[in-house]
This record gives C-alpha cells, structure tokens and sequence, in this order.
C-alpha cells in the first residue's frame, strides 16, 4: 500500500508528461486526480491502522543492493501516518490555489506532483540510502517552482534555497557514511538500537576511528553533521536565512507546501532519526542546544513582529511555531535527580511536537493561502500598512483568516493549542528555564498575529479597497476542510493522538 501511494503522483505525472502542448486544463484535473487519488490512499491507511500497536505498521520489506546491505524497507508508525496524512491533504489545496497559474501549467503540476513523490518517500522510508534518494528528490522540484513561477526576486531565493539546503544534505550524508563504516548498516531501526544501547561510540572508535579522536568525539562529530542537515531544513536559528526570502518569492501553493509540509521534513527527520540514533550526543550537548531552541523561537517571533511584508511575516511565524518543536524534542533526554525518569514528561512532550507539526502544518498553509488572495485582489500590494478596513467590504475573508490567525496563536478550542501546550508541559519540568524564556515568544506572537488583524482589517476603510471582494463560494468551500480541522482537533485532539501516542510511548521507552 506503501508503494503504491508513493508511485501514484509519480504515474500522474508522468500521465501528465505525456499530454499533448497547450492541454492546460486537462493536465489541472489530471494533476488533481492523481492528488485526490493519494489522499483517498492516506485515508485507507488512516482507517487500517491498528491504534493498540506501537511499531510499525504496512511494512514492505526487499533486497535491493545486499553488498552494501541496502534494503528497500518502508513502513508506518504513528509520526508516519500523521505527515503522510499531511501531505496528501496539503497538496491538493495548494494545487486547487494554483488553479490560476497561467504559464507552463503542465510542468508546474508536474513538479508538484513529482513534489508531493519526495515527501512521501522521505515519511515511509525506513532505510537512509532508500530515505536520502526521496529527501534529495524533493528538493529539485521545489527550486524550480519557486525559480521559474516566484517574485521578482525568485531566482535569488530559489538559489539559496537550493545552496543551504544543499550543504546540509552534503553534511548529512558525510555523517551517515561514518555511521555505515562503523556499524554497517544504513537501517534506522539498527541504528536507533545501537544509540539506544550506548553502542554507537565505540563502533566508531574500533572502525570509523579518524585524527585520534575518541570514540565519543566522534560520536559527536557525526551528530552535528547530521543535524545540520535537519536545521538547514526546520529552520533553526542561524541556517534559516534562506527561508523569508524563499517564502517570500514563492507562488502561493508553494509556499504552501513549503511551509506545511517540506518544513516538516527537518523536525521529522529530528524525532524519527537524531533522537533514537544519537540520545546521548543530544543530552551531551542539551544546553547550546535549547538556546538555538529557545532563540528559534524568541527572535524569530521579533523578527516577524518588524516586518511590514504579510508573507515574510508569516513566514518568520513558521519558524517560530517550529522552534517549539525544537524545544520538545531537545528537552525530552533530560534526566535530572528531580525527574529521574520523566515518562509522562517526555510523553507530553513529543506527543505536542507531533501534533504540532500536523496543526502547524493547516494553519500556516491557510495563512499563506489568505495573503496569496489579497495579494491577488490588490494588484500585487501585501504590505501590512497597505490596507485598513477590509472587514466593512468583506466579512467572511476577514472572519475565516481571523480563525487562522488565532490557530496560530494558540488559542484554546482551535488546533494550535493543544500541541503547545503539551509541549510546555512536559518542557517545564524537563527545561524549566528553556521553557520559560520561551514563553516570550508566545507574548510577542499574539502581538503581531493580532497587529495583522488590526491593521489590515479594522479601522477606516481605505477609498481604494471599497471594491475588495469577498471570498466566493468556492474559495469558502476550498478553504473550509482547513477551518474544520482547525476546531476539531481544537476540542478533540485525541482523534490524532490515538495514532500517535503508541509510537511516542515506544520511543520514551527506548530512549537511555
């Protein structure tokens, strides 16, 4: 089933490849199919899954390359299923808000669809050769939507975009061939046992040994370079440079799928792959850490507070909502003489990075998806300080973009607040000072969440915004699967949590 899901948008668009020039429409539906298609996939998975077992589930499992003791091996647990369940319903809104595209639509769905192949790939794969191939795939057809349909300033983004993303990959891959010399293996599973078992560092030091290092040294050495590859990916504080201008310069789907899902990536790879592989480097290194966690969310809520730009401001809010990510997942190895084991702790905790993802996931892609349509209706103007008054002439945008905002503030009844808070309460007693400096984020979010609502919908209505149009029927009916989910999971979070919570049970209990 795995399989197939992953081959689905890969035929589509190959279906679509095939189209003879000028078809544009015919390859808009087919690219839609193919996406419709995947999700009802996801959906089948979703309603398969056994909710009492904690391992993984669907698993396929082939010799590929068995001199190199690669192995075709996918499969899904609870982390899995939630980002594949996000994939599948974050790509067909981003394709539906890229209906209007007008240039080269058969290769923009293309892409997306090739798009849409990597992620999947990367939220299945259970062996790194097989993983890295889909993580790497993805990237290629992200620059070339961002280069050929983005801002003005597209080529610059979508270059740097490319360059750090890039580098961390090439870090990554680095650290995984120590990892393979030391133990021979490229399998996740393997490998979180031998972290989890406290035999990773001296495997290196017996085969990977190198410059006289000790086998914790470079045990630690191997962790930095793979977790540059995941910060270049999150963002974390500083490798985030590439990402307002990525944002920003980006179509409107595919800031969408950018922020919902390829942003992911980075915090899935953290708790899949560097919290059961390296448990002891992270514990090792936990205070420098949390501060990169702790500034992640802090300045890049300021520096969304300074912007005048409504994308580059959301788009200093993803990393921000994605540091509280980071901060569950640094504080979950802490043992201290207080919380000797800190089972529920460490519970709460990753259990809200999870949801989290997922709710950050819907919320950030509707905001991008409100701004790309005032962006729209106002001839290419965003600017915070351009509008005023939208709410007298179009009511519903204002009230549905209104309930976006306040699921990315958090607050109680929408979505974005169960992960938070779940997140701080497990963070409290396991980093108390972490979690607390943390918290000034939260303060300077809803300053500027709420400026954007102040600002370009209440007071005086500007002359030149009395004809802005309200959000059409469809436009309603597109948006509002996101708003749904938005006070579901708001009041019943453990219609998720039922999946998720097993594999993060399991995970506590491996973790030293």
């Amino acid at each position: 089933m795995i399989t197939l899901l992953t081959l689905t948008p890969l035929v589509g668009a190959l279906l679509i490849v095939g189209l003879e020039a000028g078809r544009a429409q015919a390859a808009r539906r087919l690219g839609m199919a193919a996406a419709l298609l995947a999700l009802l996939q996801a959906a089948l998975l979703l309603a398969r899954y056994d909710t009492g077992a904690a391992g993984l589930q669907f698993e396929e499992r082939a010799e590929w390359i068995p001199s190199m003791n690669v192995s075709y091996v996918v499969g899904l647990d609870g982390l899995g299923l939630l980002m594949v369940l996000l994939t599948t319903l974050l790509v067909p809104f981003a394709m539906f808000a890229s209906w209007r595209v007008d240039r080269d639509v058969k290769m923009f769905v293309v892409l997306t669809l090739f798009l849409e192949a990597g992620l999947l790939g990367a939220f299945t794969a259970l062996n790194f050769f097989h993983w890295f191939l889909f993580w790497e795939i993805s990237l290629v057809p992200a620059y070339f939507l961002i280069k050929l349909w983005g801002g003005a300033g597209r080529v610059a983004a979508a270059t740097q975009f490319f360059v750090y993303t890039m580098v961390g990959s090439v870090a990554m891959l680095l650290g995984f061939m120590a990892l393979f010399l030391a133990t021979g293996t490229f399998d996740f599973m393997q490998l979180g046992a031998l972290g989890s078992a406290g035999d990773l560092a001296p495997r290196l030091a017996e085969r990977a040994a190198w410059a006289g290092l000790s086998g914790e040294h470079l045990a630690l050495a191997v962790f930095l370079l793979v977790f540059l590859g995941f910060a270049v990916k999150v963002p974390v504080m500083p490798f985030h440079t590439w990402l307002p201008a990525t944002y920003a310069e980006a179509p409107t789907g595919v800031s969408m799928l950018l922020t919902g899902v390829m942003s992911k990536m980075g915090v899935y790879g953290l708790v899949r792959i560097l919290l059961p592989i390296f448990p002891e480097q992270i514990r090792a290194l936990q205070t420098p850490l949390l501060w990169l966690a702790v500034a992640t969310i802090v300045l890049a809520a300021f520096s969304a507070f300074a912007q005048r730009d409504l994308k580059r401001m959301i788009a200093y809010s993803s990393v921000n909502h994605l540091g509280y990510c980071l901060l569950g997942v640094f504080a979950a190895v802490t043992v201290t003489e207080s919380v000797p084991d800190g089972v529920i702790e460490r519970t709460a905790v990753l259990n809200g990075v999870l949801l989290q993802m997922f709710n950050h996931g819907i919320s950030a892609a509707a905001l991008f998806w409100f701004v790309g349509l005032i962006e729209e209706r106002a001839a290419g103007r965003r600017g915070v300080d351009d509008f005023g008054g939208l709410r007298k002439v179009a009511p519903v945008f204002c009230g549905l973009m209104g309930i976006s905002l306040f699921a990315s503030l958090g607050l109680p009844g929408l979505n974005g607040f169960i992960g938070e808070f779940l997140i701080f309460k497990g963070a409290f007693p396991l980093a108390g000072w972490a979690a607390a400096l943390s918290v000034l984020g939260l303060l300077v979010t809803a300053v500027f969440l709420l400026t954007i609502l102040q600002r370009v919908f209440n007071g005086p209505l500007k002359p030149e915004w009395g004809g802005f149009a309200d959000l059409t029927l469809g436009e309603r009916l597109l948006v509002l699967p996101a708003i749904g989910l938005m006070f579901v999971l708001g009041v019943h979070p453990q219609l998720f949590l039922q999946f998720v919570n097993p594999t993060v049970v399991q995970l506590v209990d491996q973790l030293p």
